[in-house]
């Protein structure tokens, strides 16, 4: 019997996921994140940390239910806004395309412990180029897994009782 609890562990283990794969495209397969790909990075992260932390509710009551679900939701809304205004970003011409702006290693590099999360930040200032994953680009991936987890959450909130 699928509980509220078993719901946000599963968001939990896909964040898991969705990083790990990201880690693997860039760390392996040489595909160098842009800004905005390292922002739907950190939501993914958030994701999974919201929803863990989430799980320390008393999910029996239908109004904790409701509160995990609500703070479950905003980073993933708002890494869904961050990899449809990229896919935008990619769909014009490239004289047209704006800049991203420098690197987040280059902006941060004096910040305290920067180098626990520098290997988290680490890409490039090119948010036009296309990076493709079984012939979708990577932004439409990070929009396919924040609309798969809001759907996940708010279904389970209404077939859930526990």
């Amino acid at each position: 019997m699928m509980t509220y609890r078993k719901a946000l562990f599963f968001v939990f283990l896909m964040t898991v996921a969705a990083v790990m794969v990201s880690c693997y495209l860039q760390y392996v397969q040489g595909m160098n994140p842009c800004v905005l790909c390292i922002v739907q990075r950190v939501a993914v992260i958030f994701t999974g940390l919201i929803a863990l932390l989430c799980l320390l509710l008393p999910l029996q009551k239908p109004i904790f239910r409701g509160v995990a679900a609500m703070a479950s939701s905003l980073v993933p809304i708002g890494g869904l806004g961050v990899a449809l205004y990229q896919i935008y970003i990619q769909s014009l011409p490239i004289t047209e395309q704006p800049s991203c702006g420098a690197p987040w290693t280059f902006r941060l590099q004096d910040a305290p412990l920067f180098h626990w999360y520098e290997p988290i930040i680490r890409g490039t200032g090119n948010c036009g180029e296309v990076l493709r994953l079984f012939g979708l680009s990577l932004p439409t991936w990070s929009a396919l897994f924040f609309t798969a987890v809001l759907a996940w959450l708010w279904l389970m909130l209404k077939y859930t009782r526990k």
